[in-house]
């Protein structure tokens, strides 16, 4: 996958352009939405942060840098490695699309999570040349 083409969505909005892996990175099924009509290839409920994350951070704009900084931590567990290694090889060659569910646009876990998909595969780039 072209580490630079990933990309975050709203997913009451749409899902993007066709031809793009689409990935729900809610832990939460989003409400009113049929799983028929989305045509998503993944839903990446694991790698979304902890409930208790998400209950503390409860879209409160400020304490988004803490959520970004606690939420970096969960995902540079071994675990979380593993999960976003898998989520960018089942992309293969397709830009990759993070949808989101949250009605908060600037602050939510996908753009966290493109950041460090992003630094991850610079990383995973240069270790591999």
């Amino acid at each position: 996958m072209k580490s630079s083409s990933i990309t975050v969505q709203r997913i009451y909005e749409g899902t993007g352009p066709q031809g793009r892996y689409l990935a729900l990175v809610d832990r939460m099924w989003p409400r009113g939405l049929r799983r028929a009509d989305l045509g998503l290839d993944e839903w990446a409920r694991d790698i979304a942060p902890t409930p208790e994350l998400c209950k503390w951070f409860s879209h409160v704009d400020e304490r988004w840098p803490e959520f970004r900084a606690r939420y970096l931590a969960e995902l540079a567990a071994p675990e979380q490695q593993a999960r976003m290694a898998a989520l960018l090889d089942a992309a293969g060659e397709r830009s990759l699309t993070l949808l989101y569910g949250a009605r908060n646009t600037e602050h939510n876990q996908a753009i966290v999570l493109r950041d460090a998909l992003l630094d991850y595969a610079r990383r995973h780039r240069k270790h591999a040349a």
